[in-house]
Parts: structure tokens; sequence; C-alpha cells
């Protein structure tokens, strides 16, 4: 439960930018992020924030991603 005012982070990725080199996912110490079997038009398959209830928005993900392809709210 989530103590009074505090919001839950949100990770967005951008699927079109990400070139699925998995940095993000390597990186990510709450096993937050995974990968899709979806392929984007560039024929990459992004990452994907599989479990959003783990992320603390540590920015680990956002930090590691080459193509700035992460945000965190």
């Amino acid at each position: 439960m989530e103590p009074a005012g505090k919001k839950k982070p949100i990770v967005i990725i951008d699927a079109e930018r990400c070139k699925g080199c998995e940095l993000c996912i390597v990186y990510c110490a709450r096993k937050v992020l995974g990968k899709t079997k979806n392929i984007n038009k560039a024929g990459y398959n992004p990452a994907v924030v599989a479990d959003p209830d783990k992320c603390t928005a540590c920015g680990f993900c956002y930090l590691m991603c080459p193509d700035n392809a992460i945000e965190i709210k």
C-alpha cells in the first residue's frame, strides 16, 4: 500500500526508439523490465515494463539507455 500523497513511478519506453540492446534490462536490479516478442519498425524487439509494481524509480534504466528511449515519471 502506497503512503498517502506518494505516487507510483511510471516507466515509459518508446518502443520505436529502442534497439533492444537490453542494457536497461541487465542493469535493473528489481527486474522490472523485460523484452517483448513484438518487433518495432526498425526490426528490433524492444524492452517492455514487465513488472511495474517493483519499480522504485532508481533511474538506472534511464541512465543506461543509449537511445534515450526511456522516461520515468
